[in-house]
């Protein structure tokens, strides 16, 4: 995988990850105020959230690129066998 390759899997995978993320430790008030929503988060640890997700997306990443480099996995050998 190329480093332009990886910079865009990388992406992806952060994104993901950031998603599966978000719902952890959230927790909302039993009155909210009035005009705001009743499924506001009482302190979302954004900062926190922001970090977790770039550790475990490097980690992934990291497994992708092991997988891909390694050739236990190859789109190229498909090719080369089709009819």
């Amino acid at each position: 995988m190329g480093w332009l390759a990886g910079i865009y899997v990388y992406l992806i995978v952060w994104w993901l990850v950031l998603f599966t993320v978000l719902p952890w430790g959230v927790k909302v008030p039993d009155k909210p105020e009035p005009g705001h929503a009743s499924s506001a988060p009482i302190n979302p640890l954004l900062g926190r959230k922001l970090i977790i997700t770039t550790l475990i997306a490097a980690l992934v990443w990291g497994l992708i690129d092991l997988v891909i480099l390694s050739g236990w996995i190859s789109f190229r050998d498909m090719a080369s066998r089709a009819p």
